[in-house]
């Protein structure tokens, strides 16, 4: 009786432990996140008053940051060209990725041990920096959306992951389906690519995030101002000593430390926004896991 006693209070002593530091996680993570928010919001008057406050008076709250980023083309243009290259990336990824994991999958494929073994030496070893950019300017792709993508196209990754998850799904649907008459496209996309939304909405995301936070593939191959991604404008306005060719001058009436706050809050609002909507898949693909046979 005392050893179970003495069990219980090990565990909820652990599990207070366990506690205590995802609290304290969690304020590590929220605090740099409500700060940023904060001074975006945070008035001139306010700020040459405190230097800036985690806790604003409702009173003095003011989007005029916002307002003025937005009044000029520099970020808004950019916005436009991150979602544009995440969104076309991304499903070119995915396509790309779905047709070259698919045949892997299969044990009777020729060609399968090969270019897995392919793929394993491109996870070791990648072409290099230089040897990538002559490539792109020979093809001529310099200043180029899609010098942006086709490099990375497909990553070998997750070209596993998902032939893994392919693996695992019963050969006897595809069978019956084939008994069918189905052809193996058909199959593909009316078997395999409905059950697969987990594992498409995780590669997808790994992808967007990859394509959104792009950053020195463009400073390499990008020239032009309006082509430029949100990123890259994102850390021109960070490290400007001011803002004049981001805010119109007769617009700039807000501290540059709540116009560059302000900036950073735009360039995280779109991966917050989709993520949630992809957690249930993620979920959906725990659930599906746990009853497969």
């Amino acid at each position: 009786m005392a050893l179970y006693r003495s069990m219980g209070r090990s565990e909820k002593l652990w599990d207070a432990g366990v506690y205590l530091l995802l609290t304290l996680s969690a304020i590590v993570v929220i605090v740099p996140i409500w700060y940023v928010l904060m001074i975006s919001i945070t008035p001139f008057e306010v700020w040459a008053r405190t230097g800036g406050t985690l806790l604003p008076h409702p009173s003095e709250i003011t989007f005029e940051a916002y307002k003025q980023l937005l009044s000029s083309w520099r970020l808004p243009r950019a916005f436009q060209v991150s979602v544009f290259i995440t969104v076309f990336g991304t499903l070119l990824n995915l396509i790309f990725t779905t047709m070259m994991a698919y045949p892997l999958s299969k044990k009777n494929f020729r060609l399968r041990n090969p270019i897995l073994l392919f793929i394993l030496f491109t996870l070791l070893f990648n072409g290099g920096l230089v040897p990538t950019y002559i490539v792109v300017r020979n093809l001529g792709l310099i200043d180029s959306y899609l010098a942006l993508i086709l490099p990375g196209l497909i990553s070998g990754f997750n070209v596993l992951i998902m032939k893994a998850f392919f693996q695992n799904i019963p050969d006897e649907l595809e069978e019956a389906a084939k008994i069918d008459g189905a052809s193996d496209f058909q199959v593909l996309w009316h078997i395999i690519l409905p059950l697969s939304k987990p594992i498409l909405a995780t590669i997808g995301l790994f992808y967007a995030v990859g394509h959104w936070n792009s950053f020195f593939d463009a400073i390499l191959y990008i020239r032009s101002a309006d082509k430029q991604p949100l990123q890259v404008v994102l850390r021109e306005i960070l490290a400007a000593g001011n803002l004049t060719n981001y805010v119109p001058v007769e617009h700039e009436t807000m501290p540059t430390e709540s116009l560059r706050m302000a900036a950073v809050v735009i360039s995280t609002i779109p991966v917050l926004i989709v993520y949630p909507f992809l957690q249930r898949h993620f979920t959906a693909g725990v659930l599906l896991g746990s009853i497969k046979e």
